[in-house]
């Protein structure tokens, strides 16, 4: 029985359809029984099922938040046609407005030139540029109302706040099912499936009835019990036609997006370890369950006219007007991208020798190899301007080792490796000290860290709040004076939560297998038969297997902020969203080893004996750098680690001098920009410490010598990389296929946040709530899960701080290699072929060469 048979037989007055709860259970066990016969209708709806699901991007929690492509589930298809799918649904696409395009002509970023040269790119390039403008100049078409839900038509019909309605149901019930650890008492049906525990909850819920929805609790028993025959039932039911039923599955998933976007993260996890999570298409049977009991319990005639107009409008194609407007968009979009790798050409000119040519290398003073990350390239140039001698390097901030990581007296560990993988090894942290001493501080710090979560829990149960507060509140009065003033912290600093400053000091990674840890007596580390390989292939990844310098850094990243939760977002997406500082440890610790010396001496790479690697950590938010086991140097370099960590001191200050403008602090004393911004990571009302990767667009695969000196200001990712010394294109391989799609993904995550915050960002961080324990935050006391970036993360409170611009990737390798590697990885391929950024290769003189859409490449100048 569909919606259009229904509204038949109510304006007949042949039945009473209020709901169907209210028809006998024989008609709805006829119209269950209808969607199961039919299997290889059921089969397609299962594929539209599975099919939306996978539109939507993974949401991965605050512990280890990293950048994610919002539009990462429509990679398959081409930029434009998924801004088109999506204002089929959102009603709008994923460019700019036209006043932001009209700012950028008008300030010069966007100049006559490049947008002749988008115009001659475009599917319409007889367009003449002054026409361009009078139609930027002119109102945009109105923009469609997209596949709305029930509770949107309902609004339009009757007035009132259903959508907030339904989202705040759904969202209360998701986080009390998935909470990890924030509630004190758990739901009862966590054990159910999701959709499960929802009909059970529904069904005792008293805050429908306040709604008017007098009949729902019955309603809700009366459903199908299994998901899929749920939404197959309401597609049936809701007379969705066949062509659009993905569209609004998808649709449905998008009005829930945050949820949708978790859920899809334990899917991503289950089928990282060949499992699989049904999270979602519970959520899915849950949206679209409302639709239909919000259509039977308010059902009117202008419900259903304004429901069947929406679904022939959203079954339209694209009017003339629309296509036309949406070719605006792109010249406007590739207007601005062309106008940035210019400067990025301009930069990279010029004929470089390839060192293995030169028979005379100087030898550096340090060698330093930094995270690719962006903020990486402005501290790297800093660092080589206090000192020629310096040669920096850029790799991922994982270093190319796969480990779990394990805190001292912790009891689960964090991967740091990017979430495209899983690690391979378990390694923990252990005290530099006798046995004894390392049980001891491990038992007491386990003791502290179990008292603080008991006395945490004591303060925010429901039965001691108030009385807590009004006992202790006037304690608490030095606490938030001193928390204030940034001379204490908010919330304890979990590296030394629970032991001494000088016990922290002392924790290391334990990565030799014989070593064992005090949580289980297991092995920890890695194999030693597997250092030598590990060493080799790192280093050559990193293109360094000659000329080592006395004193060679590997430097992790992280930052240093309070009262911030999505502060995992600023430290290094390579590390799954924590510091580098373990994977540094780890892969210097096998670097000194005298045997993995021996070994790679015996496959051509010679570290001399006087070179000695040393792991660091910068901290992007007040850009210091630690260094780590320094009593391990050796003596006779304690002249050389002195010199260096006065250069990385001046190097310190120079970045940030260079950050000072971004910052609102320019014209002020070096002294008083590093007392600033040492104490804005210490203030917890500061809702921008640092503007982590904001305004990154370019994705460089070269030797240092082909950027150094040059300002990129801090736009790039920049990566080491020799080809001549990659005969088989391996590591090539390697980094277009896991660097270069981790950057799209940071570069995506930026671009949606600003095109649209709405959906596809978070919204106003000062709102923030954390909601679930650590899954994510909600904005205001309710919601639904927010995802993506805060607006002050990308947003100055007058102007944008970041560009929303596709990644231009420059690589130096033969055409050839990059096109077989593209041919080879489908990934890749879509990224490339589908504009999801843009690929330039770099010959020996310096010229760049654009690959097209066609596969061919043309000389860009």
């Amino acid at each position: 029985m569909s919606i259009s048979s229904t509204i038949a037989l109510r304006e007949n007055n042949t039945v009473d359809l209020n709901w169907p709860g209210k028809v006998d259970q024989q008609n709805i066990t006829e119209i269950q029984h209808t969607a199961r016969m039919c299997e290889s209708d059921r089969k397609v709806l299962d594929q539209q099922i599975d099919s939306a699901c996978g539109r939507i991007a993974p949401l991965w929690p605050l512990k280890h938040f990293v950048a994610v492509n919002p539009f990462f589930g429509l990679s398959d298809k081409s930029f434009q046609n998924a801004s088109d799918i999506l204002a089929r649904i959102l009603g709008h696409g994923i460019y700019m407005s036209r006043d932001y395009y009209r700012e950028q002509i008008n300030s010069g970023r966007i100049c006559k030139s490049d947008l002749k040269t988008a115009i001659k790119r475009s599917e319409n390039p007889s367009l003449d540029i002054n026409e361009l403008e009078s139609i930027l100049n002119s109102p945009a078409p109105r923009a469609n109302t997209g596949m709305a839900p029930v509770s949107k038509i309902l609004e339009k019909v009757e007035g009132g706040l259903w959508s907030s309605f339904v989202t705040e149901q759904i969202s209360r019930h998701c986080a009390a099912y998935f909470d990890m650890g924030q509630a004190t008492i758990s739901m009862p049906w966590r054990n159910d499936s999701l959709y499960t525990a929802w009909r059970k909850a529904a069904a005792i819920d008293m805050s429908p009835a306040m709604m008017g929805l007098g009949d729902f609790r019955s309603a809700v028993k009366r459903l199908p019990e299994d998901p899929r025959e749920a939404i197959a039932w309401a597609i049936e039911h809701l007379d969705i036609p066949a062509d659009a039923v993905e569209r609004y599955l998808h649709a449905s998933l998008l009005s829930i997006g945050g949820w949708a976007a978790w859920t899809r993260y334990l899917r991503w996890q289950a089928e990282l370890n060949n499992m699989t999570d049904h999270a979602i298409v519970d959520l899915l049977a849950i949206r679209v369950m409302w639709d239909i009991l919000l259509y039977e319990e308010k059902y009117s005639i202008a419900l259903a006219a304004q429901w069947r107009d929406m679904l022939e409008l959203s079954m339209r194609p694209p009017s003339a007007k629309r296509k036309a407007a949406a070719e605006i968009d792109r010249i406007m979009l590739n207007a601005m991208e062309i106008g940035f790798q210019r400067n990025i050409m301009d930069a990279i000119k010029g004929t470089l020798e390839h060192p293995s040519k030169n028979s005379s290398q100087t030898r550096p003073s340090v060698q330093a190899a930094f995270c690719i990350d962006v903020r990486s390239e402005v501290y790297r140039r800093s660092l080589e301007t206090v000192s020629s001698g310096v040669q920096t390097l850029g790799f991922a901030g994982f270093f190319g080792i796969f480990i779990e990581y394990v805190p001292f007296a912790a009891d689960t560990g964090h991967s740091h490796v990017p979430v495209l993988f899983n690690p391979s090894n378990r390694v923990h942290e252990e005290m530099k000290a006798d046995e004894g001493t390392n049980k001891k501080t491990f038992s007491e710090r386990r003791e502290r860290l179990a008292l603080s979560k008991m006395w945490k829990g004591f303060k925010f149960s429901a039965s001691s709040a108030f009385s807590f507060v009004e006992a202790t509140g006037l304690m608490y009065i030095p606490k938030l004076l001193s928390d204030s003033f940034g001379w204490t912290r908010p919330v304890p600093n979990p590296v030394t939560q629970g032991i001494k400053t000088s016990q922290a000091e002392m924790l290391s990674p334990v990565i030799n297998p014989a070593s064992t840890c005090c949580i289980d007596h297991k092995k920890s580390g890695i194999p030693e038969e597997e250092w030598l390989d590990h060493a080799e292939r790192i280093l050559r990844a990193m293109s360094m297997t000659d000329n080592f310098a006395r004193l060679v850094m590997l430097t992790g990243h992280g930052s240093n902020t309070v009262n911030n939760p999505h502060a995992t977002a600023l430290d290094c997406g390579a590390c799954a969203g924590q510091t580098g500082e373990a994977s540094a440890r780890v892969v210097v610790n096998i670097l000194n080893d005298f045997s993995v010396r021996a070994g790679l001496h015996d496959r051509g790479i010679i570290i001399p004996e006087d070179t000695w690697f040393i792991a660091g950590l910068h901290d992007t938010t007040t850009d210091n750098v630690t260094l780590f086991d320094l009593e391990l140097v050796p003596d006779k370099l304690a002249d050389d680690l002195k010199q260096l960590q006065q250069w990385l001191e001046q190097a310190a200050e120079l970045t940030r001098m260079q950050r000072a403008t971004l910052m609102g602090m320019d014209g002020q004393p070096n002294k008083t920009v590093s007392k600033n911004i040492l104490r804005r990571a210490n203030d917890w009302s500061q809702v921008r410490p640092e503007w982590a990767l904001a305004n990154n667009a370019a994705f460089i695969v070269a030797p240092r010598e082909r950027t150094r000196g040059r300002d990129l200001e801090g736009r790039a990712f920049l990566h080491e990389y020799s080809w001549q010394n990659d005969n088989e294109f391996k590591i090539l391989e390697l980094i277009m296929t896991a660097p270069m799609v981790v950057a799209n993904w940071i570069n995506m995550q930026y671009y949606g946040s600003v095109v649209d915050n709405e959906t596809f960002g978070s919204g106003n961080k000062v709102l923030h709530n954390i909601t679930g324990g650590a899954i994510g935050v909600i904005e205001g006391n309710g919601g639904d899960l927010r995802v993506g970036l805060p607006m002050q993360s990308i947003h100055d409170g007058v102007k944008w701080a970041h560009e929303p611009l596709r990644l231009s990737v420059f690589i130096e390798a033969p055409r050839e290699a990059i096109d077989n590697i593209i041919e080879q990885h489908e990934t890749v391929r879509q990224l490339v072929e589908n504009k999801w950024l843009h690929l330039f290769q770099i010959s020996e003189d310096g010229s760049t060469y654009r690959r097209e859409l066609s596969g061919q490449w043309k000389i860009d100048t």
